[in-house]
């Protein structure tokens, strides 16, 4: 039997609406999503925590069905949304949970408001420093296409993200894709967000107990993972086997179990 959809709403914050799905009672959970994906990187995750926790799945401010931030795209202005959420819902601790790019907004929220985040998982993300930051600057954008009116384009948002998929799961393209199509004008604003934030001078300010983990096909951020356990004091590690960058939705399984056993050792 098919499991029961998660609930999905909005939330009414200063900057807009904030769409959100959850699943679960209990301790809440916050999923952040890679860029250019929404809430549904995380759709068969939220049934798995949500067997035990509060498990909530956002659309990051511009992305999916969120309203874009009113100024310019950026890891603090990211952050500044999942704090407006988490106040819309009455959510005074919070798990967050980020993946890629999510994970660069949770280390955000988690350096801002140490107070209010019960524990960290970083899972795929970059050690964002001045030397990532120049080793990248010169590097091909990862989603951008120009758009041309015989649909050339859409092949190119497929072509630039196949190598990270597997190939047995066109499926997961498929929902890649579409989430990018919602933000094509501004798709590569999430990855530029990422490489200008400076990591090395938040990371320090985390408080809360973490866990550091990424699928061991993971090229692009699995040689991170040290650099980023070393700044964080006490902090778990753990490879997902088998998976790379997509290993939210291609292997939610093993995703979530690694969450939950951090989670349940930690809360």
């Amino acid at each position: 039997m098919r499991a029961p959809r998660p609930e999905r709403a909005y939330a009414a914050t200063a900057d807009g609406l904030i769409h959100y799905a959850e699943r679960g009672r209990g301790a809440p959970v916050l999923l952040l999503h890679q860029t250019p994906r929404s809430w549904d990187e995380y759709r068969d995750v939220l049934p798995l925590l949500g067997a035990r926790y509060r498990a909530i799945a956002m659309d990051t401010p511009g992305f999916g069905a969120s309203d874009p931030p009113s100024g310019p795209w950026s890891i603090e202005t990211f952050a500044s949304g999942v704090l407006a959420l988490c106040d819309a819902l009455g959510l005074d601790r919070v798990a967050l949970v980020g993946h890629h790019t999510g994970g660069v907004v949770a280390t955000e929220v988690a350096a801002r408001a140490p107070g209010r985040v019960s524990a960290l998982v970083l899972s795929g993300v970059p050690y964002v420093d001045a030397e990532r930051r120049a080793k990248v600057a010169a590097r091909p954008p990862i989603d951008d296409v120009v758009p041309r009116p015989d649909g050339s384009h859409l092949r190119g948002l497929w072509d630039n993200r196949r190598s990270y998929y597997p190939d047995d799961r066109p499926d997961l393209l498929n929902r890649l894709v579409r989430d990018a199509l919602n933000v094509l004008d501004r798709v590569e604003e999430g990855h530029r967000a990422v490489n200008a934030y400076a990591m090395e001078d938040r990371i320090g300010l985390v408080r809360a107990p973490a866990l550091v983990m990424c699928g061991e096909l993971d090229d692009f951020s699995r040689p991170d993972m040290a650099a980023l356990a070393e700044r964080l004091p006490g902090a778990a590690t753990e490879l997902l086997p088998g998976t790379g960058v997509p290993s939210a939705d291609h292997r939610p399984d093993l995703f979530a179990a690694a969450v939950l056993r951090f989670l349940d050792r930690v809360l």
